[in-house]
């Protein structure tokens, strides 16, 4: 159905492998997009090598690198034309607690049907989560999004259209999207914490970064993709996350934007698995 794509990891959380992205690219909207920093030309070296460099090496010098999307992104200074970050504008991926921790995060929500079940076998186990909402559909289910918080869980802001070519849209566009889903998700929860934001597909920006750091909101990343809105079944899932938490313990799921059964049954396989190997379940760094 849909991939991922994600920054690379910061320095403090070695990975390998960079999901891309897992909606379908959409139009260019608004003005024209202002060019980011990690999508400058090295112009002014091949100005000054041109004599030496033959055409082939000068294709190479101003050809976009094969890295992936917003490889340097986590470096970036604040830009002084936007709102300056009042919490860390890097990528969050490790957990607040020290150990053998697991963060377990849930997007695309809340969902009428998937969301009440996901929330039972996370109590059932014990277990806490970051759900991240979209607005459109926090704000279609207030009753939902206050029970997540009732249940000692955390919200993130995923957006509100969920727009996984954001990064290439203009600063204004990502701005509204980021901002209007934080307040839809805060009308619908009677005011609730909103600490982190996930860019949509991983689709993050120095720019984005820092209008979510400027209201309060961590970038969220993830380690472990159980790419379970493929629907590759229950037991895959399961085996995916297992796997992949020796990179990270940061774990992406969902309980939206389609039928999660398979999710949830994975949870209820992997949940006691977890803390039978001893993991504690943690939240993201903030």
């Amino acid at each position: 159905m849909r991939n991922h794509r994600e920054p690379a990891p910061t320095d403090e959380t070695p990975t390998d492998g960079t999901p891309r992205s897992r909606y379908p690219r959409t139009d260019r909207v608004g003005r024209p997009a202002r060019p980011s920093r990690r999508r400058s030309t090295v112009l002014g070296l091949a100005a000054l090598g041109a004599a030496a460099l033959t055409m082939l090496g000068v294709a190479g010098a101003v050809s976009k690198p094969s890295v992936p999307a917003a490889a340097t992104d986590t470096a970036s200074a604040p830009d002084p034309d936007l709102p300056s970050p009042v919490v860390d504008m890097s990528i969050s991926r490790l957990s607040e607690d020290p150990g053998r921790t697991v963060n377990l995060t849930i997007d695309d929500g809340p969902d009428p049907r998937w969301t009440p079940r996901i929330l039972d076998v996370l109590a059932k186990n014990g277990a806490k989560a970051v759900f991240c909402m979209l607005g459109p559909n926090a704000r279609a289910h207030p009753d939902l999004a206050r029970q997540v918080v009732a249940a000692g869980h955390r919200l993130c802001d995923h957006s509100v259209s969920h727009d996984t070519a954001m990064d290439h849209k203009d600063v204004a566009y990502q701005e509204k999207e980021i901002v209007d889903g934080l307040r839809m998700i805060q009308e619908a929860t009677g005011g609730a914490p909103v600490p982190y934001y996930r860019a949509p597909g991983g689709a993050f920006t120095p720019e984005s970064r820092q209008v979510a750091a400027a209201h309060g909101m961590r970038p969220l990343g993830w380690n472990a993709d159980t790419r379970d809105f493929e629907r590759p079944g229950a037991e895959k899932i399961v085996e995916t996350a297992k796997a992949q938490l020796s990179i990270g313990p940061t774990v992406l799921l969902h309980d939206g934007g389609g039928d999660r059964a398979q999710t949830l049954e994975a949870l209820e396989q992997l949940l006691p698995w977890l803390k039978d190997n001893g993991y504690t379940f943690s939240f993201p760094r903030r």
